[in-house]
């Protein structure tokens, strides 16, 4: 019998279109003949939706990303949980009528951002038992927040970027204890980010501390809780972690870089994923041996430190001094044929259509939370 995925994308988060792309790269990769295929999109609005499982319908067109359509048949989780051994049984509302609509094994949620990658739908599926891809309720909850990955990290001896993290109403109150904060203990340039979101949607580099304002208020339009850091003089080095079978240590690649031109003052979203600027990706990273070995190890060490499962990116900074430290760990990054992660397993010599079947029989085979 054939192992049944449902593909969960889109959802709230900014990062909708991104998620949409990237079930179509998957849609259009899975070994048809392994896996039988449900495509469920979420709306911007929540809805969950039975919608094609057509590649050609998610993919990027004129410069703009798709979206799950709202009139689509609505989709319906079980009433009650999961029992071990049974397939989950999802249904569809469709002319007024509840129907069949699939029974599936594992659910992969490919949802970026808030709403998805955060521990929320894992922690629903959790509530009802259905196997998934990925980390669960904790780990992606903390690895979304930048603020609890980087104390996370600390604790297990793992350098991060320097920075404070601001509240919108501590901002409100006292703007300028703040920002004296700023100039006294943290050298310019500063970068603005948003804790909880994801594609550098709401970063800003900060050049004089009277921009701040204006880079905060960018910030707080994703997320109330922001992290001000002092820009690294380093180079931008990604390493993909796969977690092991059967209890197994961590798998690691080879390390990538990202290579951002003097015409990009980041790498941030209309570059990674509308071709703005000059971004070249080198795989692998030209870095000496024993770096890539340190920042493998440092990779590993974020994933156990986390709690991660399944699969995750680990990106650094590795400055001109040799130092490795972690700048954000993505427990469900981008996975198009051209995404760093699946191009880092590709160097490793794991197809893409590989990797995913990887991920879904590690799913398959993980044990939910307690009973």
């Amino acid at each position: 019998m054939r192992t049944s995925v449902a593909l969960l994308f889109g959802g709230r988060s900014g990062e909708h279109g991104i998620s949409c792309v990237t079930a179509g790269g998957i849609l259009g990769a899975i070994d048809r003949e392994r896996f039988d295929v449900i495509a469920v999109g979420i709306t911007r609005e929540g809805r969950w939706i039975h919608v094609s499982d057509d590649p050609a319908d998610w993919t990027l067109v004129g410069g703009r990303t798709p979206e799950v359509d709202p009139d689509g048949p609505e989709v319906l989780l079980p009433a009650e949980r999961h029992r071990p051994g049974e397939r989950v049984q999802l249904r569809t509302i469709a002319d007024g009528a509840v129907r069949p609509l699939a029974e599936v094994d594992v659910i992969w949620p490919l949802l970026h951002g808030p709403y998805g990658e955060d521990g929320t739908v894992q922690g629903m599926l959790e509530m009802l038992d259905i196997p998934y891809v990925g980390s669960g309720v904790l780990a992606s909850a903390a690895s979304m927040d930048k603020a609890a990955t980087k104390m996370t990290l600390r604790a297990a001896g793992i350098p991060v970027a320097p920075g404070i993290v601001v509240h919108q109403d501590r901002w409100d109150r006292g703007a300028q204890q703040v920002l004296d904060h700023m100039r006294r203990h943290h050298d310019l340039p500063w970068f603005v980010k948003p804790a909880r979101a994801g594609s550098s949607l709401g970063v800003t580099r900060v050049e004089r501390p009277e921009d701040l304002e204006t880079a905060l208020q960018a910030a707080f339009a994703e997320d109330p809780k922001v992290l001000i850091e002092e820009a690294v003089a380093a180079r931008e080095v990604e390493c993909g972690v796969l977690q092991g079978h059967d209890g197994a240590e961590a798998r690691t690649t080879i390390p990538g870089e990202v290579k951002v031109g003097e015409d990009l003052e980041f790498y941030d979203y209309e570059a990674k994923y509308f071709g703005k600027g000059t971004v070249v990706i080198d795989v692998p990273a030209a870095l000496p041996d024993h770096l890539l070995e340190e920042v493998r190890e440092i990779a590993a060490r974020s994933f156990t430190a986390l709690s991660l499962e399944g699969l995750a990116r680990v990106d650094t900074f590795v400055t001109e001094t040799g130092e490795v430290m972690v700048n954000e760990v993505n427990t469900m990054p981008g996975f198009t044929p051209y995404s760093m992660f699946p191009v880092l397993w590709e160097n490793m010599g794991l197809s893409y259509a590989d990797l995913i079947a990887d991920l879904v029989e590690l799913a398959s085979n993980r044990r939910l939370g307690p009973r």
